[in-house]
């Protein structure tokens, strides 16, 4: 399993991961550590389906572009203090973010599903983990709809994916809620993973939690100027192929297309 960055809340050095060279530069808030997403390589050099997203938007907008790499629950306070201008990071677009930050329209969608040990006799509903552990990464709707809809399981709040599995695999805990495509690409698919599986349905089609898909952040003063022109990009590579290109360079399925 590829273990997730120990990163600062701090830019990576422009020098290894600017992406341009133009002099307006847009900082993108990213939380590596989810193949294919976002990750740093083993040269040390970010790469993955939303930095290569981030490049060619920024390409498009015709501005550069500067990595800001955080943990996933230090992105929103990061755009709102200005540290960035916007959010790469596996985000959904739900009704309780939509009350801070404004979303381009949707550039993904992923299904949300549990992780048991394959096999298990455990029923994957609140009933059947009445009582069971479960883990989830801290700040991401998953987190909450687990603790609304789960309430007789132990919610198990971790900084960051990767300890989740570790735990899982360890036999702390009896299930993780995840997005389908980090679980099978940053879990399944590795060593790690082996003797695990999918369990139950795809939570992710209830948009009471889990919103419209998967969109840019911005700040809300931006929405009319910088999210306008990031939606025009996110058009225009739909029309173009490009979207799908990259979509294609990294899944033999689709996240790109309209629900």
């Amino acid at each position: 399993m590829r273990r997730r960055a120990a990163l600062a809340a701090t830019a990576l050095p422009l020098a290894d991961l600017a992406w341009g060279q133009a002099p307006q530069r847009l900082r993108i808030g990213f939380a590596v550590g989810y193949a294919p997403f976002s990750e740093v390589g083993t040269d040390g050099q970010l790469k993955g389906f939303e930095i290569d997203l981030g490049r060619a938007l920024c390409e498009k907008i015709g501005t550069g572009c500067t990595p800001v790499i955080l943990e996933f629950d230090g992105l929103i306070p990061a755009l709102q203090s200005r540290k960035i201008d916007a959010i790469m990071a596996s985000m959904s677009i739900t009704p309780e973010r939509q009350q801070v930050i404004a979303f381009s329209q949707p550039y993904y969608f992923s299904p949300v599903r549990l992780v048991m040990r394959s096999g298990t006799s455990l029923d994957a509903s609140p009933a059947g983990l009445q009582g069971r552990k479960i883990g989830v990464e801290r700040g991401t709707v998953h987190e909450r709809f687990l603790a609304d809809e789960f309430k007789g399981s132990q919610v198990m709040r971790y900084a960051t994916q990767d300890q989740v599995f570790l735990d899982l695999k360890s036999g702390r805990l009896d299930a993780t809620l995840v997005d389908a495509v980090i679980a099978q690409f940053g879990f399944l698919n590795h060593a790690d993973g082996r003797g695990f599986g999918f369990v139950g349905p795809d939570f992710g089609r209830n948009e009471a939690y889990y919103g419209k898909g998967i969109g840019v952040g911005l700040r809300k003063a931006d929405a009319a100027t910088l999210g306008r022109r990031v939606d025009e990009a996110l058009a225009a590579l739909r029309r173009s192929g490009a979207l799908k290109q990259l979509n294609d360079r990294y899944f033999n399925f689709d996240l790109v297309g309209t629900r």
